[in-house]
């Protein structure tokens, strides 16, 4: 059984030692010039596409707590609309209380409508903001992978002069 063992073994380092044979001729100048060249392309080209992605990333923030303000406020003075037009209605006189109460409802359907535009609109500025990040990250992407290819080609062609 250790003989066995002891076989596989040597089997399995030889083989080892043939795998690591380079396969193809050492690298020539040209060619290692040319990596060095391409992985210099291929670094600022993921450099670029990470500064992009950071921009689109902090646009979206940016726009999003925009949103949330705008949304915030629309919401805060439509229910300082209501709570005025009830107080106003508190206010008013028995015989003018009907009266009141309609300018009251009407008053607060306006703001509600208002207020519920506003969310629209901010909402809407948000998404177009997010595609447009969106857009811009996969520009990025493709630039960034167009680099890559083209600097494996510049490598291959310099192996092969």
């Amino acid at each position: 059984m250790n003989k066995l063992l002891a076989t596989l073994i040597a089997t399995l380092v030889t083989g080892a030692a043939f795998a690591q044979a380079p396969a193809a001729a050492p690298a020539t100048p040209a060619v290692v010039k040319a990596e060095a060249k391409a992985e210099k392309a291929v670094a600022a080209a993921v450099k670029s596409e990470a500064k992009v992605d950071a921009k689109a990333d902090a646009k979206v923030e940016k726009a999003e707590h925009k949103a949330t303000e705008e949304k915030h406020k629309a919401v805060t003075k439509s229910a300082n609309t209501k709570a005025k037009a009830k107080a106003d209605v508190a206010k008013a006189d028995p015989e003018d209380k009907s009266k009141a109460t309609a300018k009251a409802e009407k008053a607060g359907a306006s703001a509600d409508a208002k207020s519920d535009k506003t969310v629209i609109k901010a909402d809407a500025k948000v998404e177009t903001v997010k595609t447009n990040a969106a857009a811009d990250k996969n520009l990025a992407k493709v630039e960034t992978n167009a680099v890559k290819a083209e600097v494996k080609a510049d490598v291959k062609a310099a192996g092969s002069k």
